[in-house]
């Protein structure tokens, strides 16, 4: 996708860093469960402020609407909020549902999260109510243990290299990627709010295995990666780094392909199309940059090469055809950079990627996505850059509002690349919060044996975006349920 919900959804002074999340012990009694249970934690913490969420469960009768409240005892106090209407008086906060939420089966869970200001002292509030009945408690309450943690996980993923027109591991058998997107990487560290968007602990990684998943494709920030001077050094170069390989390293445990992508880049582009005036890595540009690109890819690739357990893939939606209207020029700027029609930085085409990848030693598996933001492959092959390991895999974004939306023009423009070389479907998502057309994107590429991952696991909503959870424990939404079920069924 061209940009990430959640980009207008932290505006606030403060920034956010990554901690650890730390759950509020629940207190219930010994016997009866609960009326209703809450689980409160703080996601991230600043030395001013902190990013806090909730989980409601409601054990009583099925509600049509729903108004949680407690108490801060130390003086936080909320400044924005998000899945329900905050507001706060005195210590007293108050989250009431959305008009698309209030509805709470017996059983039933909703999560809202929060951003809130502190000082001295950031202890967990009490005295949660929901509906005016109180929460984690059945007569006297008394705390419990939190719950032990799960072992660590000991899967591995798969060696892959290119063997024709397929995926194939070590062993020669033919892997296709499918799975999902964890958006965040490309934009919350550039906008100074953290590193990932929503948990990437092991809990959180394992519910994405739990779909049978067996690929993340992890969007990234090339100025993030290279730790330049307008990012945040908490969210920068080592730190971001390290937050990068240790997400790979959980999807990896799981047995999982996890993807590195360049998402968003440096370079100003104002022309047709445009995401952003900003010079910044702030929204997809319409090509990445000969200034970073280069040093961004050797960095990876230097950083990965010894673990060919992992993908690269270049750039996340190139559009240069949206600054020239002439076909050949747009393709040519694609593979070969430099000057490009309508753009006003220079270019590092895909062949200056691939070789910035290629000269560090690394042969892991390189994704390149054609024009039209991935959605046209019709040149793709005509224009391929040289890869001297010959690991060179097409890819490939389709939403149901794309040009090439229709299996008239899969048949025509992706099959002669997949009779090819390895063809990889990046993205698949639509706008409409059900599955409908992804289920037709999957089942052709299925009948071809090839590789889709669906955007996004983040829990946004249906008018921000394509969102396939509403809860990072791995609960569906109407349209990812299409995905996660289809998942299930292949590796049944």
């Amino acid at each position: 996708m061209r940009h990430p919900p959640r980009s207008g959804l932290l505006l606030v002074g403060a920034a956010v860093a990554l901690v650890g999340t730390a759950i509020a012990p629940t207190v219930t009694a010994s016997g009866a469960t609960p009326a209703c249970t809450v689980e409160y934690s703080v996601t991230n913490q600043w030395d001013s402020g902190f990013q806090g969420a909730v989980k409601i469960t409601n054990n009583m009768a099925p509600v049509s609407s729903w108004s949680l409240t407690f108490d801060f005892a130390q003086g936080q106090k909320v400044t924005q909020g998000w899945n329900a209407e905050w507001s706060q008086s005195g210590t007293s906060v108050t989250a009431a549902n959305e008009s698309w939420n209030g509805s709470l089966a017996t059983g039933a869970s909703v999560s809202a999260g929060f951003l809130a200001s502190w000082s001295g002292s950031n202890t967990a509030p009490t005295g949660f109510k929901l509906n005016g009945t109180a929460c984690n408690v059945d007569g006297e309450p008394t705390p419990t243990d939190p719950p032990p943690t799960d072992p660590p996980p000991t899967g591995e993923a798969p060696k892959l290299h290119v063997s024709g027109n397929k995926l194939v591991d070590a062993g020669g058998a033919t892997r296709r990627m499918l799975g999902v997107n964890r958006s965040g990487g490309e934009f919350m560290c550039v906008q100074g709010y953290g590193i990932f968007d929503g948990p990437v602990d092991d809990a959180a990684v394992k519910a994405i295995a739990d779909w049978k998943a067996n690929t993340v494709r992890i969007p990234l920030n090339e100025e993030c990666w290279l730790g330049l001077s307008n990012i945040k050094p908490e969210y920068g170069g080592a730190d971001y780094i390290a937050a990068v390989k240790d997400l790979v390293a959980k999807v990896e445990a799981h047995g999982m392909t996890p993807i590195v992508e360049l998402h968003w880049s440096h370079g100003q582009y104002t022309g047709n199309s445009a995401g952003c005036s900003d010079v910044h890595a702030t929204c997809q540009k319409p090509m990445p940059d000969a200034q970073y690109a280069p040093s961004f890819w050797a960095s990876v690739a230097g950083t990965f090469k010894d673990d060919p357990a992992v993908a690269f893939d270049l750039f996340n939606e190139p559009y240069p055809d949206r600054a020239t209207s002439a076909t050949t020029q747009a393709w040519t700027c694609w593979r070969d950079g430099g000057t490009c029609p309508g753009i006003s930085y220079e270019v590092a085409g895909m062949q200056d990627l691939v070789d910035a990848v290629r000269g560090t030693g690394a042969r892991n598996v390189v994704l390149a996505g054609g024009l039209a933001y991935s959605n046209d492959l019709s040149q793709w092959l005509t224009y391929k850059p040289a890869d001297p390991t010959g690991n060179l895999v097409a890819a490939y974004h389709v939403y149901n509002f794309n040009t090439c939306a229709s299996e008239s023009c899969w048949n025509s423009t992706l099959a002669p690349v997949a009779a090819q070389v390895p063809l990889v479907a990046g993205e698949i998502g639509e706008n409409t919060c059900s599955h409908g057309f992804v289920d037709t994107v999957m089942k052709w590429f299925d009948d071809r044996n090839l590789s889709y991952l669906g955007w996004t696991w983040n829990t946004w909503d249906c008018s921000s975006g394509p969102s396939l959870i509403s809860d990072y424990d791995g609960t569906p939404t109407s349209y990812g349920i299409g995905l996660r079920d289809h998942l299930r069924a292949l590796d049944g």
